[in-house]
């Protein structure tokens, strides 16, 4: 039997099954009939993030930044490009720190942009600091 991984939605946060060898097809979301990936990172609060990392089976590259943040600014747009090229093995997420200080406090960033790779619930890295896209997608890859 094929391995069936969940998926929550980006959209509208439904947890869908499906499996793994659909991933890379364009996978809809059976809620809301929404593209489970689009190639663009999903920015999450607190309550979304928390079902996202329990529910969803994917890796999750978190981006951890503040709107105030030159740095966090500048690299916004190669997290974007990072998020068309891991798609659909990983789930790129941004968090405002501003907005979810309580998962800036779990998480113990004390700098940002930081970037923490998790898997099964638990972060497996990190690493802090504007990085360009190809630094990131090679960043990511070595880890999976």
């Amino acid at each position: 039997m094929a391995e069936s991984l969940h998926v929550v939605c980006p959209h509208c946060d439904a947890v869908n099954r499906l499996p793994a060898a659909r991933l890379a097809q364009g996978p809809a979301c059976g809620k809301c009939h929404r593209p489970l990936f689009d190639g663009h990172p999903v920015a999450l609060d607190e309550g979304r993030f928390e079902r996202h990392l329990a529910r969803g089976d994917l890796p999750m590259l978190v981006d951890f930044w503040a709107p105030w943040c030159g740095p966090c600014r500048a690299m916004a747009p190669a997290f974007e490009a990072a998020a068309a090229q891991l798609e659909p093995q990983v789930r790129l997420v941004k968090v405002n720190t501003e907005e979810a200080q309580g998962l800036a406090m779990r998480f113990g960033i004390r700098s940002i942009p930081t970037l923490a790779l998790l898997r099964g619930g638990s972060e497996v890295a990190r690493t802090a600091g504007a990085m360009d896209a190809g630094r990131l997608v090679a960043w990511a890859r070595q880890l999976l």
